[in-house]
């Protein structure tokens, strides 16, 4: 094949030899901003509209436990007299019990039991949780398959039971500390039934989340930036605090707010039984406890303080749902 040199020479100027402008170099605008992980994670919690309406009645629940009592004419424990066994009206919304004493404001105290024992337990179920399933799943070996069969043996245990036997045990000598110790008078109000429902939550309930943090590391673990860490002469409980745990957060989140409806529904469960919070302190259970003799002509008593355990339970659930898919990587679309 002949080519024409004296062709090419022709069409060939000084001007293709002009440097290109700097405007021709610049990269073009990508359609999409690039977000972090909890950006995306609240954009897609924005988006779940069941989830934010559960978010909004927890918000409403908190404000009506914390800021309610504040604003009430009536204190938990004041009777009221000539107010006794009163229908709900104008001056006590939700009605009276036999003694006198505003169902409203018990309702409230009641809901701030429940809040806190649903948020305190689920932090004690997270820390031991995690610390746990950690070490187990990074040591492996013969370490994890011991630390795996304790977990075994707590779950095969009967909880209610075990909550139950662990609470009469420890109630007495929790009674004495307060009692005896300067130092712990200050937890006279709330009363040693709800500190043992605490310590019960801490001996129990963390071994579901040790499974799934465990799990986690597992997988981990023979990622490149953890071989890295180790080469670099970086310690376990380095390893876990700085590398391991980071990257497990939003399961570990997740499954903390998935644990506060049990906690609540537990210790609702204790107080109906009479082993809950101790008296004249409310709880929802021991309201609802209290209301049985008299279902048949003052049902209100029963229903306010249940429905509010209905509906605690019912948003913690359905906000704990759509969190773990909004924190789930893989629910992105």
């Amino acid at each position: 094949m002949k080519i024409n040199v004296l062709s090419m020479q022709n069409k060939i100027s000084p001007d293709d030899f002009t440097p290109l402008a700097d405007s021709y170099f610049k990269e073009e605008a990508l359609d999409t901003e690039e977000i972090g992980y909890w950006k995306a994670s609240w954009q897609r919690l924005k988006a779940n509209k069941i989830a934010m309406t559960a978010l909004v009645i927890i918000v409403i629940l908190v404000l009506f436990a914390f800021l309610g009592p504040k604003l009430s004419p009536y204190s938990y424990d004041q009777q009221v007299r000539g107010d006794e066994a009163m229908w709900p009206c104008m001056k006590h919304l939700f009605g009276t019990d036999r003694l006198g004493r505003d169902l409203l404001v018990r309702c409230m105290i009641g809901t701030r039991i429940s809040l806190t024992v649903g948020l305190v337990s689920a932090v004690i179920v997270m820390i031991l949780g995690s610390i746990y399933g950690s070490v187990s799943g990074l040591i492996g070996g013969k370490v994890d398959i011991f630390m795996m069969r304790i977990v075994d043996i707590v779950y095969s245990v009967p909880e209610i039971l075990l909550i139950v036997v662990i609470k009469m045990i420890i109630s007495e000598p929790l009674t004495n500390l307060i009692d005896n110790v300067p130092a712990f008078h200050g937890l006279q109000k709330i009363g040693s039934g709800l500190i043992a429902i605490f310590i019960v939550y801490g001996c129990l309930y963390w071994v579901g989340m040790a499974r799934i943090v465990r799990g986690q590391v597992l997988q981990l673990k023979s990622q490149e930036f953890v071989t890295a860490a180790e080469a670099l002469g970086c310690s376990r409980g380095r390893m876990i605090r700085e590398h391991l745990l980071p990257n497990c957060i939003g399961q570990l989140v997740a499954t903390a707010m998935l644990q506060i409806p049990s906690a609540i529904f537990t210790e609702a469960f204790l107080s109906y039984l009479g082993i809950g919070v101790s008296a004249p302190m409310a709880s929802l259970g021991s309201l609802t406890s209290e209301a049985l003799n008299g279902i048949t002509s003052y049902p209100y008593r029963v229903f306010f303080p249940a429905a509010i355990i209905s509906l605690i339970i019912l948003s913690f659930n359905l906000f704990g749902d759509g969190l773990r898919d909004a924190l789930d990587p893989k629910m992105k679309k």
